[in-house]
């Protein structure tokens, strides 16, 4: 069963990134997930340049109008990030609100050399909670590991400790180390999770 996208949450998410936005000297946005464009207008409005993600066509055209001059794709995320767009403009700031797990993306975004500022920042809305209380960890494959190691029993009441110990893991295999972490439960029965963090080279 597909876990249900949890809305209630805006006013956290956009809470945490003008917090985060404080600490990045000049930040350049790359959303992952555009969507209509919300966050945006509440937090991103005064950035000049910037990337966006979005794979349903009508919310692209949106955020075309939206923002002059930020580079707007109707695709899949991690296949831009792959391809390293907005690498040239130098990305230090990246936005996920995916509504599932954010694993892959994390992964690709530290997995190769199109981003590489001394400052990164990574920002998210992860939604993977949700079915880990229904016990599907064994089903995640970024979760394997810690399945493998804890038991699926372990995930959902530890899952903030875990986001940060996978955060921490894989920014040190690309050469970063958290600098700053914030990170809280929140949603309809806390299961949402949201967290920030800084790395630094």
């Amino acid at each position: 069963m597909k876990p249900k996208k949890d809305n209630s949450t805006f006013l956290q998410k956009k809470r945490l990134r003008l917090s985060l936005l404080k600490e990045i000297e000049h930040p350049i946005v790359f959303e992952t997930h555009g969507g209509t464009g919300k966050l945006y207008q509440a937090c991103y409005s005064t950035i000049k340049t910037g990337v966006v993600c979005e794979k349903d066509p009508k919310k692209t055209g949106v955020l075309g109008k939206q923002r002059k001059h930020w580079f707007v794709y109707e695709c899949d995320c991690i296949s831009a990030i792959k391809h390293g767009v907005g690498g040239q403009i130098g990305i230090n700031l990246f936005d996920l609100d995916p509504y599932g797990e954010p694993w892959p993306i994390i992964d690709t975004i530290l997995g190769n050399d199109y981003y590489m500022p001394k400052i990164l920042a990574i920002v998210v809305n992860d939604g993977l909670r949700q079915k880990l209380k229904m016990n599907g960890g064994w089903s995640v494959r970024s979760m394997e590991a810690v399945v493998k190691e804890f038991g699926n029993n372990y995930l959902y009441p530890n899952y903030l400790e875990i986001c940060k110990h996978l955060i921490i893991s894989k920014a040190l295999d690309a050469g970063y180390a958290l600098k700053r972490w914030t990170g809280y439960y929140c949603g309809h029965a806390n299961q949402m999770t949201h967290y920030a963090a800084i790395l630094e080279r």
